[in-house]
């Protein structure tokens, strides 16, 4: 009995912890906030782009591929964080960048300002996020919080859950009163993350102390978290696939009803939501990496339910599978990165959380591709490739991350 109760005490505990900690709470809470603005605009926006601005059907998909300045504008951010130790100030900055961005492009007026407004100012805005995660982490350390992974995992799950409410949000107020006022809602939301903190400032750790480098960081101390962060964007590549073409898939080739599909597109973020805390136990259980390689092989899963199981059957299967690959990756993928660069956890952050935009340019580059080559459904054959590779990949990181504690173990015996 004991053995059963211990978790759910200690998730009971940590939903404290959450509750009463003034930056647990406004981190969770502005998390939620920046999830609800972006996922509701961005499924809207090449929509606007077509309907409001005119721009053309391949015009508007070009689009996406402004979020890769975000890569390099998160870098220089989460550099200047790590020398400066000045997390809530930099995150404000960013937040407010990401604000006046999503009005500027309610605004716009010609086809080529949300594009030039995108890839310059909404880049430096999507580092927000990496330096709350940065704040906590330097938090839990000042603490010495047992608990600090589930704290990141409970604010990570905010994020998400912002990310299930936006898109049905979005659409009807897209619908009710327009994409600018939908764009102009969102600029609120990103900018509202300021507003849960406040003026709460956090102590500045000693940053000789912690380890942090009071210069750039050379590339060969970069390479374990580049490697890493590489194979988490084969993962996320399928994500870019799927959404693009498996509601086609269902619509045309299944012949689903819309409801059955609706219903399979959502099931995902709700098995994610629930799985995300118990990530976090079985990594103390198993190992970060361990877990990450089962998320992976649970992506490879997914993709070929998708390629090979005619039905909604497995649509269904695969989705919850995807839930169990983004359960895993959502709550461990941050902590992850963190570890592998503890020095400079916001450079990290910035790199890690920014790459989906290489990610989503992949997939887009796969699916168009994939569809010309292979056709429906067997497109779905690439992400589960590039996932199987991620898997090899994480396996082998997973051995290097067993062999300190190894050695570590193995020297406590011989004293």
């Amino acid at each position: 009995m004991r053995g059963t109760s211990a978790p759910a005490a200690e998730r009971s505990s940590v939903l404290v912890l959450v509750a009463t900690t003034p930056l647990y709470r406004g981190a969770t809470m502005a998390m939620l906030l920046s999830g609800l603005g972006m996922s509701a605009a961005a499924p809207q926006i090449a929509s606007f782009l077509v309907r409001e601005l005119g721009a053309s059907l391949p015009t508007a998909g070009l689009f996406y591929l402004t979020n890769l300045t975000a890569p390099l504008a998160g870098y220089l951010v989460g550099s200047r964080s790590d020398r400066s130790g000045y997390r809530l100030g930099l995150f404000r900055t960013c937040a407010l960048l990401g604000g006046l961005g999503w009005a500027g492009i309610a605004f716009s007026r010609q086809v080529w300002t949300p594009f030039v407004i995108s890839a310059v100012v909404l880049g430096f805005a999507g580092a927000a996020g990496s330096q709350l995660f940065a704040a906590l982490r330097d938090e839990t350390v000042r603490r010495n919080d047992p608990n600090g992974d589930t704290v990141v995992a409970v604010v990570r799950m905010a994020l998400t859950a912002g990310w299930v409410i936006g898109p049905v949000l979005g659409t009807f107020l897209a619908a009710q009163a327009g994409y600018r006022v939908l764009l102009l809602a969102t600029a609120l939301c990103t900018l509202g993350q300021v507003i849960p903190l406040g003026f709460l400032r956090t102590p500045i750790l000693d940053r000789a102390a912690a380890g942090a480098p009071a210069h750039r960081i050379g590339v060969r101390r970069l390479v374990p978290l580049l490697a890493f962060t590489g194979l988490y964007v084969l993962v996320y590549a399928g994500e870019s696939v799927k959404y693009a073409y498996l509601p086609i898939y269902m619509r045309y080739q299944l012949r689903l009803e819309p409801v059955v599909s609706g219903a399979v597109i959502g099931i995902q973020p709700l098995v994610e939501l629930v799985l995300m805390p118990l990530s976090v136990l079985l990594a103390r259980r198993f190992g970060t990496m361990r877990v990450m390689v089962v998320g992976a092989g649970c992506g490879v899963a997914a993709n070929l339910c998708f390629a090979g199981i005619a039905s909604a059957g497995g649509m269904f299967a695969g989705q919850v599978l995807m839930g169990f690959v983004w359960g895993i990756f959502a709550a461990l993928g941050i902590l992850a990165a963190q570890r592998l660069l503890p020095e400079a956890v916001a450079t990290a952050s910035a790199i890690f959380l920014t790459s989906t935009a290489i990610s989503s340019a992949l997939g887009g580059l796969t699916g168009s591709i994939g569809i010309a080559t292979l056709g429906l459904p067997h497109v779905f054959v690439a992400p589960a490739s590039y996932a199987l590779l991620a898997a090899a990949g994480l396996a082998i990181m997973a051995r290097a991350e067993r062999q300190p504690s190894a050695s570590s173990s193995g020297a406590a015996a011989k004293s």
